[in-house]
């Protein structure tokens, strides 16, 4: 079936999706690489670690697919890069909790993202289903665990986590269309 005027196609949401999820969990890479750059000789560390190769097997799976299915990455992906380590370093330099909330705040809205994913996809594509469910699964446990580490404690964590999520929604829509 063709799609109408200003409907996307089937392939063409893949093609996002795709698009959006490798700058994702590129962006998440990103993020633990600036937070072990000032926390890698604390507790934290070991856990951050953990988080950050999660995110690599994420990242190179949806890496996989994307050459895999010709899509174009994100033309931001530059920006994610910048922004990524950033926001993990400045949250780090603010504390263990605050690289917490960070993390806590990022997961929550990947968890929603994915879940409209699948949502869209229904059963459409088994294979991707599968791939972002594990995904949305591992991100939960990452909020989680930094939930288990204090991230509410984190200064000012009502407005620091709004702020990051308003971000991360902002990347997100931004990395499915350029």
């Amino acid at each position: 079936m063709k799609s109408l005027p200003g409907q996307s196609s089937a392939k063409d949401q893949i093609n996002s999706m795709l698009r959006v999820n490798l700058a994702g969990e590129y962006g998440a890479k990103r993020i633990y690489e600036g937070q072990l750059a000032v926390l890698k000789k604390s507790p934290s560390a070991p856990l951050i670690e953990h988080m950050r190769d999660q995110e690599l097997k994420h990242l190179n799976a949806f890496k996989a697919l994307v050459v895999e299915n010709r899509v174009r990455p994100t033309l931001l992906q530059p920006l994610w890069h910048v922004a990524g380590y950033a926001l993990g370093a400045a949250t780090a330099l603010l504390g263990e909790r605050t690289a917490m909330a960070c993390t806590t705040a990022v997961e929550e809205v990947i968890d929603q993202h994915y879940e409209k994913q699948l949502t869209l996809l229904g059963d459409k594509n088994p294979e991707l289903s599968e791939l972002i469910y594990k995904c949305q699964q591992e991100e939960l446990e990452h909020r989680d665990l930094a939930l288990e580490q204090g991230a509410r404690e984190a200064p000012a964590y009502a407005f620091l986590t709004a702020t990051i999520k308003t971000a991360s929604r902002l990347a997100i829509w931004l990395s499915e269309r350029v």
